[in-house]
């Protein structure tokens, strides 16, 4: 008896980290030309205190006319400063940074997706977070919520791969993990101070707690 063919796998199987990637870059780059300018209070202060940061060349403190402005933490404002260095001072080279968190967001996605439950599903999860309203409208203010979603996301992911390793997916480079998990943290901290490390650190203690009592009841159960 002849062994029944392997299915190929579908267009989505193949490609949808890349067709994922490219919706997100239109909807969040595109969206970044488009008006109105920086205008209110938290896109005045943060694209001033970045444009300051870059021509003073000071980037270890953040001023405003002048004035030390240390109410946030530094990581928003160092990549607006690098984003204007590199495109020069201009609206949408102060929202770049935060389009660009958006569209790996939606990346992450899709692989968490691919990852935990199956490609199809990946797929549709990173394009629903692409087409989502909330996470375009927070690329048009410079806050730093995209940007730490992602790394939230990120440190995350790189926990549970750690934790719940799957053959399919070659986990053996559990140091990759390690390293991604502590950039998480850090690039958190310098986002959003403490809440960006407490929340995914917090989230992971309590996933050790849960999971490992759920594995020592099971023992003695069984």
């Amino acid at each position: 008896m002849k062994n029944s063919p392997t299915p190929r796998p579908s267009f989505i199987d193949r490609h949808g980290s890349l067709i994922v990637l490219c919706v997100a870059a239109v909807i969040f780059l595109c969206g970044i030309i488009s008006p109105p300018s920086l205008l209110d209070d938290v896109d005045a202060v943060h694209g001033a205190s970045a444009r300051t940061m870059l021509r003073s060349g000071d980037w270890i403190t953040a001023h405003i006319n002048g004035v030390v402005y240390l109410d946030k933490a530094p990581l928003t404002y160092w990549l607006i400063a690098a984003s204007y260095a590199v495109f020069g001072i201009h609206d949408w080279a102060a929202r770049l940074p935060i389009a660009l968190a958006a569209i790996a967001v939606c990346w992450l996605t899709e692989r968490i997706g691919t990852w935990a439950f199956s490609r199809r599903a990946g797929f549709f999860a990173g394009l629903a977070a692409a087409s989502c309203i909330g996470l375009y409208l927070f690329t048009r203010i410079l806050i730093p919520e995209v940007l730490l979603t992602f790394t939230v996301a990120l440190s995350l992911w790189a926990f549970l791969r750690l934790e719940e390793p799957q053959e399919e997916y070659g986990e053996g480079h559990q140091r990759r993990w390690r390293v991604l998990f502590g950039v998480g943290l850090g690039a958190g901290l310098l986002l959003k101070g403490l809440l960006g490390l407490v929340a995914p650190a917090g989230a992971s203690f309590f996933y050790l707690l849960a999971s490992r009592r759920d594995r020592k009841s099971t023992r003695l159960n069984s």
